[in-house]
Formats: structure tokens, sequence, C-alpha cells
């Protein structure tokens, strides 16, 4: 098992399976009341860097590459522009059901959203 602080997340670039850059992890979002991380924050750049959308990514769509210190996310950049997210200036303040569950199943995760809602365990075991 591999345990880090959101800390040491914050700012951990994402690439994808080819390599490519597809921005950096801004923030957490977390449930207070199960003690869970729902989804992480990623900035995936835009126009010379600077997009005016956050994208959130269930923690169990990465992989950890502990030899380059960066995450891996199996998206393509193209994909990756349609997925969930949110404008950067108007953040959730409590992210509904249905959006948190169309980022899950848009990653391939909606199993693991689903057991830990019927459950109340955390989405990571």
């Amino acid at each position: 098992m591999l345990t880090l602080s959101t800390s040491t997340l914050t700012g951990t670039d994402v690439r994808n399976r080819d390599g490519e850059n597809l921005g950096d992890i801004k923030d957490f979002m977390l449930d207070v009341e199960s003690g869970r991380v729902i989804y992480a924050v990623l900035d995936f750049g835009g126009f010379l860097g600077i997009g005016d959308k956050y994208f959130a990514v269930p923690l169990e769509a990465f992989e950890a590459d502990t030899t380059r210190e960066e995450l891996v996310l199996n998206v393509t950049k193209d994909k990756l522009e349609n997925a969930p997210g949110f404008d950067k200036n108007n953040w959730p303040a409590t992210p509904d059901a249905s959006f948190v569950e169309s980022v899950y199943d848009f990653y391939g995760q909606s199993e693991s959203y689903q057991r830990s809602r019927m459950t109340r365990e955390p989405v990571l075991n």
C-alpha cells in the first residue's frame, strides 16, 4: 500500500500512458462525514496553459508512477476535454450526487462509487 499526504500530491504532474502531460493536481474534494476523498481536482491547461475549467477525477482512476513521481491517468487529451468538471472560478460548494456519479461513470469507476454509497465505506480501500 502506498500512503501519501494530500499536500504531497497537490501539484503532482499527471500524464497519460502515452506520456502526454495532462496537467497537475490542484486540490481534493472530501466527504467529511465518511472521511473519504470524493475526487481529485485536475488542472488541464488550456490556451498557453491557462484554462477555465478544472476536472474531477476519482483517485481510483490514477496509477502512481513512483519512479517519475507523477500520476498516470489512462485517458487521451481529447477524452479529457469532455470529462466532468467545473469552472475554475465557480467551485461546487457541495457537489451533488449526480455530478459525482457522472465523474465515476466517466472513468469507469461506477462500481466503487456505488459500493461506497451503499456501505458508507471509504471509496479507497
